[in-house]
């Protein structure tokens, strides 16, 4: 269930959001095929924000629940990934950062 919010500042030029709304389907291919997921499972937000200058234009959050081949290295590793595929897109500096829900306490209703 990886549900994934990105965070773009209005100010990037308008060909830097296009590009990445176009990102959004490599970007869905990519971690259903890390996580092993159906893209039914996945959940996908671009929103746009007001930035301070001095931080990233870009912030990608992505939530997922555990399983025992989500290592740390794999989520690192899909992290870099992530970073590389939105950046090229945005044309910019993208912060990425992967959170493990607690299975225990996480509701959803779809």
């Amino acid at each position: 269930m990886p549900n994934m919010k990105i965070y773009v500042d209005r100010s990037l030029p308008e060909q830097s959001h296009l590009k990445i709304e176009a990102a959004l389907v490599p970007l869905s291919k990519l971690l259903c095929e890390r996580l092993d997921v159906n893209i039914d499972a996945c959940q996908f937000a671009v929103i746009p924000v007001y930035a301070m200058a001095n931080l990233p234009a870009v912030n990608l959050e992505l939530f997922l629940l555990p399983k025992a081949e989500r290592t740390r290295q794999k989520l690192m590793d899909l992290a870099r990934e992530i970073q590389q595929l939105v950046g090229d897109a945005a044309i910019t500096q993208v912060a990425v950062r992967i959170s493990q829900l607690d299975p225990a306490t996480f509701i959803a209703l779809k």
